[in-house]
């Protein structure tokens, strides 16, 4: 199957892109100002060898002090950098390789970092925008939505977010209401972030059911599905497939949390973000390039930046130092949702967590990589070129092809 909606690049060495397109597009960066939640602790510790025997007896302990289990769906964490440093490094990225940089960071449900940037070139604008969590059914889909007016900016994601954590507002009338609202705003792109991640890990059947009726209902919304840089091959390509079947381009998003810049960018000869928002929601194409990182195992990228979020840094201000900073939870000792260090963390809590974090450290550097990369399933593993990536329609094509109403064709 040809693609007719993506251009794919895989990139190379220090590639040098001036020749095949003017500007590169970061999309779906993290900063300080995004909370991110702390509900996908157990069950991820649950999994860790060795790791899970120290989590169980703690909780334990805790069940035997407070009578209940602790709840992590209310505690956040937020990773290390600011907007600013952020910013700066997905800009020189896509600089060194030729092309003039657009870069949107997308916090979870906040625009704040945004307007604290500066931009050095006068004649750009720095996009603000968010990832929007949208509840939905028994789960919940994280949306992108870049380039908000700056004039209604504050307005209109406050709307949005309300939605997000107010139950009563969470009906479909509401949600087609607010997808209205932004599709009225022409410079307004809506990117459907890591559709076929089990963020609710519900499962993938229940998953993958859930986007099926989501896209059903609010598809047409939708400009594009996006290609996630911390997600494997092997869920990004089925990602191409999908938005070839329901007829809709793919965008990137690296999804970066950590020091890192994004493993994949999109490439545009626009020359601003309102001129690449238009190609993706007029033209209904994109070209999108995998970075030479993208290439390296997912799980040890993955691991590398946990090792970063949970790292030392010293020359941090007060507060934002040592990753326990940056760790917000409620131990039901009155004081509150405050961070770890406040509730006494000042050596970063049990031995046997200060262990774990070391071990990630250790599993997390380059010189771990090579045991990945023989551990790495071959449908994960990245294609040299295009030509050797034979894509498919789902086997429900035909299916999915009428899931968007003709309001999007």
């Amino acid at each position: 199957m040809n693609l007719e909606k993506t251009k794919l690049n895989f990139l190379k060495g220090s590639p040098k892109l001036s020749r095949i397109a003017k500007s590169g597009v970061s999309l779906h960066c993290h900063t300080e100002y995004s909370k991110e939640m702390l509900g996908f602790v157990p069950h991820y510790a649950a999994k860790l060898p060795i790791i899970n025997i120290f989590w169980q007896k703690e909780k334990e302990k805790y069940f035997a002090r407070e009578g209940k289990y602790p709840n992590f769906e209310t505690g956040y964490w937020s990773p290390p950098l600011s907007p600013q440093a952020v910013y700066d490094i997905e800009k020189q990225q896509i600089e060194d390789t030729g092309l003039n940089a657009l870069v949107s960071l997308t916090d979870h449900d906040c625009i704040d970092g945004n307007f604290t940037i500066d931009e050095k070139d006068s004649a750009k604008t720095v996009p603000i925008s968010l990832e929007w969590t949208v509840p939905f059914d028994i789960g919940y889909f994280h949306v992108g939505v870049h380039n908000l007016p700056r004039d209604r900016a504050a307005e209109i994601s406050k709307e949005l977010i309300d939605f997000s954590f107010t139950k009563e507002l969470q009906t479909s009338e509401r949600l087609n209401e607010l997808f209205a609202m932004l599709e009225e705003i022409p410079e307004v792109l809506v990117i459907l972030n890591h559709p076929l991640w089990d963020i609710e890990m519900v499962g993938k059947e229940a998953h993958e059911q859930l986007l099926k009726e989501f896209l059903r209902a609010y598809g047409r919304w939708i400009h594009a599905l996006e290609v996630n840089g911390f997600r494997s091959w092997s869920e990004n390509k089925a990602v191409i497939e999908l938005a070839e079947a329901v007829g809709i381009p793919v965008a990137t998003g690296g999804d970066r949390h950590g020091c890192q810049p994004n493993t994949v960018i999109n490439l545009t000869n626009s020359t601003s973000f309102e001129e690449f928002v238009s190609e993706l929601r007029v033209d209904r194409h994109a070209e999108i390039a995998l970075m030479p990182a993208y290439e390296q195992p997912l799980q040890s990228r993955q691991l590398q930046s946990f090792s970063e979020i949970l790292s030392h840094y010293p020359a941090f201000r007060v507060g934002r130092q040592h990753w326990f900073d940056r760790v917000f939870f409620d131990i039901d000792n009155g004081k509150g949702l405050i961070s770890l260090s406040s509730h006494g963390w000042q050596r970063g809590g049990p031995r046997w967590l200060r262990a774990a974090i070391w071990t990630l450290a250790v599993m997390g550097s380059p010189k771990a990589r090579p045991l990945f990369r023989v551990l790495r399933k071959k449908a994960d593993r990245v294609p040299s070129s295009l030509e050797k990536t034979v894509f498919q329609l789902p086997e429900d094509s035909g299916d999915l092809s009428q899931i968007l109403t003709s309001d999007t064709a």
